[in-house]
């Protein structure tokens, strides 16, 4: 039998989730500099950095790529974060996210797929997969 999680850290988990949806770029980092995993997931497998990035905050992402975190971390669907921030137009997340190592080809749909879908050329264009 697994034992029921401890609530004071499914409070703070639920703490850091809240503030990568809220892009607090500062806070995160102190909480993955003070030991936090920067590949923190919730139970559908959403990372930091996919909530962060499907939320819009640019800053958010790069402070958790600088930390180690994983650019195509994909949740329990396939999703990849930049799957996600192509679906919400999030140009800025987009380059955070390409510049820390996200591979547009990666995940269901991938970020190619999605740009596709959503007939975004430049975003094709920029992922060399016009």
């Amino acid at each position: 039998m697994s034992e029921a999680p401890d609530p004071e850290v499914v409070e703070l988990a639920t703490k850091i989730f809240d503030l990568a949806r809220h892009g607090d770029a500062d806070a995160i980092a102190a909480y993955v500099d003070a030991g936090v995993p920067a590949n923190l997931t919730n139970d559908s497998g959403d990372s930091l950095v996919m909530l962060a990035a499907y939320h819009g905050h640019a800053d958010a992402v790069r402070a958790l790529l600088a930390r180690g975190a994983e650019p195509d971390r994909a949740n329990d669907r396939g999703q990849t974060p930049l799957a996600g921030a192509v679906f919400k137009g999030e140009d800025a997340v987009i380059r955070a996210l390409l510049d820390g190592g996200a591979d547009p080809t990666t995940g269901t749909p991938s970020a190619v797929d999605t740009a596709r879908m959503f007939g975004k050329v430049e975003l094709l264009e920029l992922f060399g997969a016009s």
